[in-house]
């Protein structure tokens, strides 16, 4: 097994230059807002998550488990696609509407959880100013097919261009709806308990200190980049002057980022995937 080598995608690859932006904690923020309105996808994670109890145990494992595929090992992204794949083989879940039983490993929703996840990340970094071209656009989204493939789906029925996302969502959208379990997420995710030590100012009665406010700033900044139609299913205004206010706080805050050292940004495995490629890179030039 090769432990050294540059993973499923590599420096040279969209994929790195897109999840080397700090501004996609927005982007993950706004998939889960998207997400939630799936019907069967929100019942799954009801019925099978403790979110509510452990939402920042549950948001660090799945940040963790993004960067194991993206900054990895082939065979430490394969791994994580493994176990993933095991969990997700004994979990079932209710239809709330019809009463039946479905699979949370079914085809449609782990499509659906893929593209809401990597369109998020691609709009919003490119939102925020991260100069793409339409080909490296497309180029990230076949990039993505990969991931795609150790969650279990098929790659070829994954969209691998911005032309078949936008096709896929205007399929899909008649199954969205605006539920009562996909509102009591949105008001979750916009309002969550914040970890112990940042709560303290909460328990001592400063209900609104520095780490609330920002949290809130980021998380009505990723509702504002949902689609108009996703923000109008939620009952917010549709109109083009939120999105240009969402783009305007965006590039904001990723220049607030740039000017964080990026030793504070960067986490053990993106280091330790640039540590692999600047070998590669070293031993290249020997030869």
């Amino acid at each position: 097994m090769d432990t050294d080598d540059l993973g499923l995608f590599g420096p040279g690859s969209v994929t790195w230059k897109v999840h080397e932006e700090p501004i996609l904690i927005v982007a993950g923020l706004r998939s889960l807002y998207l997400q939630a309105l799936h019907p069967l996808a929100m019942a799954g994670v009801a019925q099978n998550s403790n979110y509510r109890t452990d939402a920042w145990g549950r948001l660090v494992r799945t940040a963790t488990y993004v960067a194991t595929t993206v900054y990895g090992t082939t065979a430490e992204a394969q791994a994580a696609g493994a176990r993933l794949r095991r969990v997700h083989d004994r979990l079932r879940a209710t239809d709330p509407r019809t009463g039946e039983e479905f699979r949370i490993d079914d085809p449609d929703l782990l499509r659906w959880v893929h593209v809401t996840e990597v369109e998020s990340f691609l709009s919003t970094a490119r939102r925020a100013g991260l100069p793409l071209s339409d080909d490296e656009v497309d180029g990230y989204y076949t990039e993505q097919r990969r991931a795609a493939a150790l969650v279990g789906l098929d790659p070829a029925t994954v969209p691998g261009t911005a032309a078949e996302v936008a096709d896929y969502y205007e399929a899909v959208r008649p199954q969205l709806r605006m539920t009562r379990e996909a509102a009591e997420t949105a008001v979750f995710l916009t309002a969550p308990p914040l970890p112990w030590k940042l709560s303290l100012p909460v328990r001592l009665g400063l209900t609104l200190g520095p780490p609330r406010w920002a949290y809130l700033g980021i998380a009505g900044t990723a509702f504002a980049l949902l689609p108009t139609w996703a923000r109008r299913m939620y009952g917010g205004l549709g109109l083009s002057t939120t999105a240009m206010s969402a783009d305007l706080t965006v590039r904001a805050l990723r220049l607030a980022f740039a000017a964080v050292p990026r030793r504070y940004l960067e986490g053990p495995l993106m280091q330790a995937a640039k540590e692999r490629a600047a070998r590669h890179a070293a031993a290249s030039l020997a030869g």
